[in-house]
């Protein structure tokens, strides 16, 4: 699929940043942001925690595509993001390659560039993958606020 292939954008937090789904799968996704301003700090650089959301919903989202028929979720456990380069304008362009697909985790690199190509952000995301039932059995018995 090619960047100018038919996005699909995603609601919430993900919709809020502006994330495009370019290709979901459960060993590679694609995706892209469009730099605006709301999304820089105050140096005019995209702020990084949009980078570290990216990789994660980049990565949760192809996980629960290779597990979800399993009855199972997928939630990021851990999230480790280096910045290379800035990016200013333009879009963010977003590729997750899964590199070990547990039982309990996946662990994925997500590399992230500019318009002309050049690796700016590199990301290490490991995805938990719990049954579903047993989340939901879990989450019922805790009290309110009491959940960390």
């Amino acid at each position: 699929m090619s960047d100018s292939a038919p996005a699909t954008s995603l609601p919430g937090f993900d919709g809020l940043y502006g994330l495009e789904i370019l290709e979901i799968g459960d060993e590679q996704a694609r995706a892209r942001v469009r730099v605006r301003g709301e999304l820089k700090q105050a140096m005019g650089l995209v702020h990084g925690g949009v980078y570290a959301a990216i990789a994660e919903s980049l990565a949760s989202i192809a996980t629960a595509v290779g597990v979800s028929a399993e009855g199972k979720l997928a939630t990021g456990l851990s999230n480790q993001t280096s910045f290379l380069r800035p990016i200013t304008e333009g879009s963010i362009h977003a590729t997750a390659i899964r590199k070990h697909r547990g039982r309990t985790t996946w662990v994925w690199e997500v590399e992230m560039s500019d318009d002309r190509g050049r690796l700016c952000v590199l990301t290490r995301m490991t995805i938990a993958v719990r049954d579903r039932e047993r989340e939901r059995e879990g989450s019922s018995s805790r009290s309110p606020g009491l959940d960390r």
